[in-house]
C-alpha cells in the first residue's frame, strides 16, 4: 500500500496534470467504489502446500494452453470472455518443483482450503464489521485471459455488510472474499503470452464497498483506511501484494473500472481525468445525434488508392481496409484527456482485437500519407463534407 503522503514535485520534473477545475461532484452524479486486492501472508496456497513465495529462479518445466470459454449452468457464455477468445491467443506457463505443482497446471483437483487463509479473513471482517457467512463456498469465476491455467479461478464468499467510518460519512463495505491469485504475465508477443506459475494460487483477500463515494478526495481516504486495516493483520507487503480497482461513473456516462492503482495520491487526478473523459464522451454524444451520425456496415478496400504510396506503415502492410464515419467529420480529433483524443479511445478498442492501430482523416495528411492520397481516397469512397474515414492497415486476418 502506497503511503498517504503528498509529494513535492522536483523543479525539472514535466510529468503533465490535470488542471484543477472546480467541480460540482453531486451534480455530476459522481458515485466511486473500491475494489481492493490484497495477498495474505500464510505458509502455503490457497489450495495447494506449495510455497507462497515468489522466485526469480529458471524454470523447471513449460506447458502450453489455448482457453475457450464454456456455458455456464444457465447455457449463457460470459461477454467478456467471449470478446476475450476471440484473440485467439496461446499461453505458455512455465512452472518450478518447489512453488507449483499439478493443482496450478490443472492437472490435479483442488486439495482442502487453507484455513490459515480463512482465519486471517475472519479478522479481517471483525475489524471491517462486517457478518461472516455461516458456510463457505469455493466457486468458479471464468477468466480466459491467460492468467489461470484452467480458464476459471476459485473464489469464495467469506463476509458481508459490513462498514468503514471516514471523514467524509460511513462507507459500506459489501463483501470480502477470499480467491487464489493469478498468474505472474511476464512476456508477450504476436505468438505468445507468457506466464509464471509461482503467483497462481496464493490467497488473497478482496474488499468490495459500495458506489457510496461522491468525491475524488474522498477515495482516496478509505483506500488509505483499509489499507491500514490490513496491514495490523497478517498480509504481505511490497510491491505487487496489493491491487486496487477503482469503479467510477456520472449521470452522463457509464461506469468504469480502473485496475492496478497503485499510488494513492494520483487517486484524485485518475477520477478527474476519468470524469473529464466520459464528459467529453457524452458531448460527442449529443454532437453525433444532432449530426444523425451513423457508420457504415461496408467494410472498403483500399488497397489500389494507396498501391504507390510513400507512407511506410501502409506500404508494408499486407492489406489496407477502411470504413466511412457519417457525420464525424472533426469529432475522432477532439481532445476528451489530455494527450489523449477521441481518435485514441476507438484505436484502443482497435489494438485490442489484435489491430496495430488505426488513421484517421481529422488527423491527415501525416505518418507518411499524402495530401493527394486522401482526397483520392474521399473521392473513392464518395463522402460528404461532414464524413470521416477510418483506415486499417493490418494483414489479411
Amino acid at each position: 500500500m502506497a503511503k498517504n503522503k503528498s509529494k513535492k514535485g522536483n523543479k525539472g520534473d514535466k510529468k503533465s496534470k490535470t488542471p484543477k477545475i472546480e467541480r460540482n461532484w453531486e451534480e455530476l452524479g459522481l458515485m466511486m467504489g473500491l475494489e481492493i486486492h490484497q495477498q495474505l501472508n500464510t505458509k502455503h496456497k490457497l489450495f495447494c502446500p506449495c510455497s507462497t513465495e515468489l522466485t526469480d529462479d529458471e524454470f523447471d518445466d513449460g506447458i502450453i494452453r489455448n482457453l475457450r470459454p464454456t456455458q455456464s449452468e444457465l447455457g449463457q457464455i460470459d461477454r467478456a470472455a467471449l470478446q476475450e477468445s476471440l484473440r485467439d491467443m496461446t499461453f505458455k506457463y512455465e512452472s518450478f518443483n518447489d512453488h507449483t505443482c499439478l493443482v496450478e497446471t490443472d492437472d490435479e483437483p483442488p486439495h482442502a482450503l487453507n484455513r490459515e487463509a480463512l482465519d486471517i479473513c475472519i479478522t479481517i471482517a471483525s475489524l471491517l464489521n462486517m457478518k461472516m457467512v455461516d458456510e463457505f463456498h469455493t466457486m468458479r469465476k471464468q477468466v480466459i485471459d491467460g492468467s489461470n491455467t484452467g480458464g476459471f479461478q476459485r473464489t469464495g464468499l467469506a463476509a458481508t455488510d459490513g462498514y468503514l467510518d471516514t471523514p467524509y460519512g460511513r462507507v459500506a463495505i459489501e463483501s470480502l472474499g477470499l480467491e487464489e491469485d493469478a498468474a505472474r504475465r511476464i512476456d508477450s508477443d504476436d505468438e505468445f503470452t507468457e506466464f509464471r506459475l509461482d503467483r497462481l494460487g496464493i490467497p488473497l483477500a478482496e474488499i468490495t464497498t459500495d458506489p457510496s463515494m461522491h468525491h475524488p478526495e474522498q477515495i482516496k481516504e478509505v483506500a488509505y483506511m483499509i489499507g491500514q486495516v490490513l496491514r495490523s493483520t497478517n498480509v504481505k507487503r511490497g510491491i505487487g501484494t496489493i491491487r486496487q480497482d477503482v469503479n467510477i461513473s456520472i449521470t452522463r456516462g457509464a461506469r468504469v473500472e480502473i485496475k492496478g492503482v497503485q499510488d494513492l495520491d494520483l487517486m484524485p487526478e485518475i477520477v478527474e481525468r476519468e470524469v473529464q473523459r466520459q464528459l467529453a464522451l457524452a458531448d460527442i454524444k449529443d454532437e453525433l445525434i444532432k449530426r444523425n451520425a451513423s457508420v457504415e456496415d461496408t467494410i472498403y478496400d483500399l488497397d489500389e488508392v494507396f498501391k504507390d504510396t510513400s507512407s511506410k506503415i501502409l506500404s508494408s502492410a499486407a492489406c489496407i481496409k477502411g470504413i466511412i464515419l457519417r457525420g464525424f467529420d472533426g469529432l475522432i480529433g477532439k481532445e476528451i484527456q489530455p494527450g489523449r483524443r477521441f481518435g485514441t479511445e476507438l484505436s484502443s478498442y482497435a489494438k485490442k482485437m489484435g489491430v496495430s492501430g488505426l488513421f484517421h482523416t481529422d488527423e491527415l495528411p501525416a505518418y507518411g500519407i499524402q495530401e493527394d492520397e486522401v482526397n483520392a481516397m474521399k473521392e473513392f469512397l464518395k463522402i460528404g463534407p461532414q464524413d470521416a474515414i477510418i483506415i486499417v492497415a493490418h494483414d489479411e486476418d
